[in-house]
């Protein structure tokens, strides 16, 4: 985002609303993860939420303008509709 453009601030707040409720969905994932045994899964969403907890708190950027880090594959996720227990 660029901070001196019309509006800014509005989207500023939208994003942080938005990467603090996937943090949360992630804690919730988590504790799903870790009551199935799914340990490499438990691994890699507190890795995400660790990320998003940084990102919130300013210890990290949003994303990378610059190109340094590898994009993500891309790979298509098609929502799984309701989840039945």
């Amino acid at each position: 985002m660029i901070p001196n453009s019309p509006g800014a601030g509005k989207r500023d707040a939208q994003t942080h609303d938005k990467i603090t409720y996937i943090r949360q969905m992630l804690g919730e994932l988590r504790g799903v993860a870790s009551n199935e045994g799914a340990d490499m899964l438990c691994y890699l969403i507190e890795m995400a939420f660790v990320e998003a907890g940084d990102i919130l708190s300013g210890k990290r950027q949003l994303s990378f303008a610059n190109g340094e880090r590898n994009k993500a594959a891309g790979m298509p996720v098609k929502p799984s509709g309701k989840i039945q227990f």
